[in-house]
Formats: C-alpha cells, structure tokens, sequence
C-alpha cells in the first residue's frame, strides 16, 4: 500500500479519542466500535475505565507500533490488572472488504475491536 503513514495516524489517533462519543457524529474519520464478549462481559465501571484510557492512550512504540499508524495498543485496567488490547481495521464504506487507501476518508471505515488477550 502506499499512503501517508503519518497522516494515518493522525486520522486513527482522532477517531480513537472520539469513539464512543456523541460528538463522533461530527468528526471526518469514520467507523464502529466493536468490543468483544470477553470485554463486554466486564462490569460497566470496567467498561467505562476501558473507554476513559482507550481515549488517552498514547504509549506509542517501535515495538507495539512498527509501522506508526498508531493501530494497536495495550493497557491495564488498575481495578483488577485485567489487560486490555485495542485494534484498529480499515473497511471500505460498506464494511464488507479492506480498504484500498486507508488514509483516504471517502473510501475507508475504521472498526476499533476492544478486547482481552486471550480473544486476539
């Protein structure tokens, strides 16, 4: 593929510190939060704390970020030392296939799979 890396993670850290907000509605960068059974299965106060650092994540490295697309991250929930993984993946509109260009907005959704480690 050849895009802006750059600009790529500026649109996913943007989305990412939207998702799951109302104002989502009025930002550019498209696209679903997912989170999975084992995430949604915490209680809703874990939930929450899940959201509160998914949204000021930003322990960005050459090892959990290779590429600086600032894609993928991980963390801990403080309550019960419960590791959190997060995952950013790029659709076409529809949702159906990969997207062709992921830092062209027209074309590209974002799903943003919350979930524990052992759901990788």
């Amino acid at each position: 593929m050849n895009y802006n890396t750059k600009l790529l993670a500026e649109q996913n850290d943007m989305f990412r510190k939207h998702i799951g907000m109302v104002e989502m509605d009025i930002i550019d960068v498209k696209g679903k939060l997912n989170m999975t059974m084992g995430v949604d299965a915490l209680s809703n106060f874990q939930k929450l704390d899940t959201l509160i650092k998914l949204w000021a994540y930003d322990d960005f490295n050459e090892d959990n970020d290779p590429h600086g697309e600032h894609d993928f991250g991980r963390f801990t929930l403080d309550e019960n030392k419960q590791d959190i993984l997060w995952k950013i993946d790029y659709y076409d509109t529809n949702y159906e296939y990969g997207s062709e260009d992921p830092s062209n907005l027209k074309i590209t959704r974002r799903v943003l799979t919350v979930m524990l480690p052992s759901e990788y």
